[in-house]
């Protein structure tokens, strides 16, 4: 009897692009994509973080670099697309929150998230789906607040729960060019970003009464979701999202 073999987790020889990589969760899925052998390209706003990032990787014996970059800029991940792709691995972790009541919402606020989070996002996948004449894997960030709504977050909710629309049917269009797309849904992170939200005893109260495990989500508990969709172990997964949300879905 010859026993089947487990599909090797090793991502070598890939070309990771992770825009958001700088800080935060997106640091958390660069680094694991990094540790698993892909060469990584770490793309955030400020050049102070990418460059500290950078280093921080290639000191680990890690192979990266950064660029600068602005996903709503679409001239600009059209530039860096054609200097550092194409990649086998997007793992889109780029993102904004402006949270407020809707009623109160601006049409500024509205924008900037929109322009990010899902028209980004959108146009993100599609140029570097362009490139992936291999195949490949899509993975963006999205959230549990793709699949519930949640306090002062309508706009934020209507981006995700646009992302895992767009997830959907990107992965019916590429999947016979074997490129698997899918999405990776948080629930509430511990990062500095998020900090102000837990020290905030009614903000915390209502996460802890949501997630059904009993503790706070860490940016590790990311790292092997989107290591398990980058590679061979999940090459029959596409257009679906992996919920790591402590069961905060389940009611």
């Amino acid at each position: 009897m010859t026993l089947p073999e487990t599909p090797s987790f090793r991502l070598d020889g890939l070309r990771a692009f992770v825009p958001g990589g700088s800080r935060g969760i997106g640091l958390g899925c660069a680094a694991a994509l990094a540790q698993a052998g892909a060469h990584v390209v770490i793309a955030a706003r400020g050049q102070a973080g990418v460059d500290q990032t950078v280093a921080a990787f290639r000191d680990a014996g890690l192979s990266a670099d950064g660029v600068t970059l602005d996903v709503a800029n679409l001239a600009a991940v059209d530039a860096v697309l054609a200097e550092h792709g194409p990649f086998d691995i997007l793992c889109n972790a780029a993102g904004i929150a402006r949270h407020a009541p809707a009623a109160s919402t601006t049409p500024e606020d509205f924008d900037a998230v929109m322009g990010i989070n899902l028209r980004g996002a959108y146009f993100l996948a599609q140029k570097v789906a362009a490139g992936m004449a291999r195949g490949g894997s899509i993975i963006q960030i999205s959230s549990q607040m793709g699949h519930v709504g949640g306090i002062d977050r309508a706009v934020y909710c209507a981006t995700k729960h646009g992302v895992e629309g767009m997830t959907k049917a990107m992965a019916i269009e590429w999947g016979p060019r074997n490129i698997r797309v899918n999405t990776v849904c948080p629930t509430f992170v511990r990062t500095p970003l998020t900090q102000a939200t837990f020290d905030n005893p009614e903000r915390r109260a209502w996460i802890e009464e949501k997630i059904k495990l009993p503790r706070i989500a860490e940016v590790e508990d990311i790292m092997g979701a989107v290591l398990f969709l980058a590679g061979r172990a999940s090459a029959m997964v596409t257009g679906t999202s992996l919920l790591v949300d402590g069961g905060w879905t389940a009611d």
